[in-house]
């Protein structure tokens, strides 16, 4: 029987899966195609030439943060990707993350968004104590924002910041100068473990030959001032002198093959099943209609092995379905947002994705149980929010919802979080939003991410430039007000986008919806590596 509202949730999905490939195709030309071949005249490899013939070809990998910079920085010709590649995957069989700048992008400088992805990167690393690799060919900071890159605490200083505390806790990091390496950013590949510099291509100094002609008065070339030779044969600076690319990316190779990574927190596991609904058929559950009500129920079981979940106080809290389950073989917790419209316990009618007290408290109880039994979690999120109302506010809706917050901002277990829809206001902080620390947090082209929703923010957001222009002896008409509202409604529709919070780094990737299972399984291996906290979960009265 052909189920005509699955065919058209798949169509739409599919429609929505092909602009985030177009997108995608134009970011992977990087600064476009006549640079690329230019950088290949030169004798050189592309960045992300590099990148794929490092890491192992049989593994599964991951890319951070490809929207980096998306439709930002247009006065200046645009920064794709944030002029920087990030890709968690396997070389030689170990799980590493490897960073390479883009010179096609502005000769690989640093905007304010490339210093933010670089930080993901150390965070990512960090976090989930994993071998990191710079592949380095960048001009330095983009001088004309300068003061939003320099100074601050999450500007560019952070990261040199951050080589010292990877080393201090003995993280592996290999840096490859494969071109220029300059000013402050010279310190980054020596402030690494092992330093590798490619002949004639790579350099480091930290003031270039024009402007050491303009500070003392030296004629000297790129070459002889901090060049292979320079740096491998004198000041002993780098520790590899590489002949080309190939044989830089083949050395690394062979380093990262001698380095010792142990698994430090083991999460229970067992032989890997495939769910019982095709992964495809993932496509067609969310509904075309923005806001319709769907079962999530079903969304999950197209992710978990074997389609089986044990679900926790199922017939209590039932806007927020709670589940254990295993995906990939390994255990986890599930939190996520049911759409469905249905009855509480007291008889009331609730409504899909809004959380209530009592969804509330059960997540917090579940949370509290998952860290308890060093069980990952996995949130999902198509939320609009707490509930609102004379009757929710009597009831405690903002207790309960600092109970919830509580026990995730505490949790010390790996936190992955995928949203699917909406993702408003306080649902988003509870739900485990970037502000909560989750290890990779991604989003599917649906999502939405924003204080409210785009309806409500514009009529309130209407309302108020109303009043303002009413109290300054200006009535506008129907129309004009008809006006107003929508151009404040396309503007902050624009900042509900996924693609607007992934060019921010507000979520570490836009992902098609039948890739979800495989992050969550990368995620889970990712996290291995770092041992787990004992968890203190601080006063929550549940």
């Amino acid at each position: 029987m052909i189920d005509l509202e699955f065919n058209r949730n798949e169509d739409s999905m599919n429609t929505n899966i092909s602009r985030l490939r177009r997108e995608l195709d134009i970011i992977y030309e990087g600064g476009g195609k006549k640079k690329l071949e230019a950088q290949k005249r030169d004798g050189k490899l592309t960045a992300r030439e590099r990148v794929a013939y490092l890491l192992d070809k049989q593994h599964p990998q991951f890319e951070i943060g490809a929207f980096a910079g998306y439709g930002m920085y247009e006065e200046y010709g645009g920064c794709a990707g944030g002029g920087v590649i990030v890709v968690i995957g396997y070389i030689s069989n170990k799980l590493c993350i490897v960073v390479a700048n883009d010179a096609t992008v502005k000769a690989g400088a640093w905007f304010p968004i490339t210093a933010k992805k670089n930080l993901r990167a150390q965070e990512i690393a960090l976090e989930n104590h994993i071998p990191i690799i710079y592949l380095v060919d960048s001009a330095g900071v983009f001088l004309p924002m300068q003061d939003e890159i320099f100074p601050d605490k999450e500007h560019f200083g952070r990261i040199f910041r951050n080589n010292a505390i990877l080393s201090s806790k003995g993280i592996p990091q290999i840096a490859a100068v494969m071109g220029s390496c300059v000013a402050g950013g010279a310190y980054l590949p020596i402030m690494s473990d092992e330093a590798l510099i490619v002949e004639k291509t790579g350099s480091i100094f930290l003031a270039g030959p024009y402007l050491v002609k303009a500070a003392i008065g030296e004629d000297v070339d790129s070459e002889t001032l901090g060049g292979a030779t320079t740096h491998c044969e004198i000041s002993g600076v780098t520790d590899y002198k590489m002949k080309d690319d190939v044989e830089c990316l083949d050395t690394i190779k062979k380093i990262v093959d001698k380095i010792s990574v142990d698994i430090k927190s083991s999460f229970d596991q067992v032989i890997s099943k495939e769910p019982k609904e095709p992964i495809k058929k993932i496509l067609g559950m969310y509904p075309a209609e923005p806001g319709k009500p769907y079962d999530m129920r079903k969304v999950i079981e197209c992710l978990t092995d074997d389609s089986e979940l044990v679900y926790y106080k199922e017939q209590y809290g039932k806007t927020i379905l709670c589940a254990y389950a295993r995906i990939g073989g390994y255990a986890v917790g599930i939190v996520a947002n049911d759409r469905r419209i249905v009855k509480s316990g007291k008889g009331e009618m609730q409504m899909g994705g809004v959380i209530y007290s009592d969804s509330a408290d059960k997540a917090t109880r579940f949370i509290l149980n998952c860290n308890q039994k060093k069980i990952p979690l996995v949130f999902i999120h198509d939320v609009t929010g707490f509930m609102v109302g004379t009757r929710s506010e009597q009831g405690g809706i903002i207790k309960d919802g600092a109970k919830m917050v509580n026990a995730v901002s505490n949790s010390t277990v790996p936190k992955f979080t995928i949203i699917i829809g909406n993702s408003y206001g306080a649902g988003n902080y509870a739900m485990c939003g970037k502000a909560y620390d989750p290890r990779f947090i991604v989003a599917w082209p649906t999502a939405k991410i924003a204080v409210m929703g785009g309806v409500q923010a514009a009529k309130v957001l209407t309302q108020i430039q109303v009043s303002a222009l009413k109290a300054k002896g200006k009535m506008p008409d129907d129309d004009e007000e008809k006006k107003l509202f929508e151009q404040i409604s396309k503007r902050y529709l624009e900042q509900t986008s996924p693609y607007y919070a992934a060019a921010r780094l507000w979520i570490d990737a836009i992902i098609e919806p039948d890739q979800t299972r495989d992050w969550i399984i990368m995620g889970i291996k990712t996290s291995q590596f770092a041992a787990t906290k004992k968890f203190n979960p601080g006063v929550i009265q549940t």
